[in-house]
């Protein structure tokens, strides 16, 4: 089935990981779109990195969908999306999980599970400015950053 063309199978996704310190303490969040529905969700990781939360907040949106879907997600974060635009994943992988300066590349254990992701749903990465005028990047970015003080107590 070509899920792309069915709206009823079309959501939204924003996303935001923020981290207090780094490595420290972080948070995700995503915000999720489906016709007029509307949930958020976050999380907390006690000791991590951003660019861990990032992909985090991604991996928790897609994970929360039902099945699959045609997907819009935006996120901030370089980091994420340049690695489907640019075709880092496609480097990585041919060259065993290394990066271009011949280190282990980071993160590979969220890589992969966003790429079995990548493999369920039809997903269209979309770069957004942080922190700017997205509202709903701005809301992730408002949970995430809730989640890290709520656990400071």
């Amino acid at each position: 089935m070509d899920i792309s063309d069915q709206s009823e199978h079309r959501v939204k996704i924003y996303t935001d990981g923020a981290c207090s310190g780094n490595p420290g303490p972080g948070g995700w969040a995503a915000v999720l779109f489906w016709r007029d529905a509307k949930k958020e969700i976050s999380g907390f990781v006690e000791e991590t990195t951003n660019q861990r939360m990032e992909l985090m907040a991604a991996i928790r949106g897609l994970e929360a969908l039902k099945k699959p879907c045609a997907v819009d997600l935006f996120s901030d974060s370089a980091y994420l999306i340049n690695a489907f635009h640019k075709r880092w994943l496609v480097s990585w992988q041919r060259n065993g999980w290394v990066n271009s300066k011949k280190e282990p590349v980071a993160n590979q254990d969220l890589w992969a599970l966003l790429l079995e992701l990548a493999d369920t749903h039809e997903i269209v990465w979309h770069k957004v400015r942080g922190h700017s005028d997205n509202v709903y990047n701005n809301r992730c970015d408002e949970l995430a950053r809730a989640e890290i003080l709520r656990a400071k107590g």
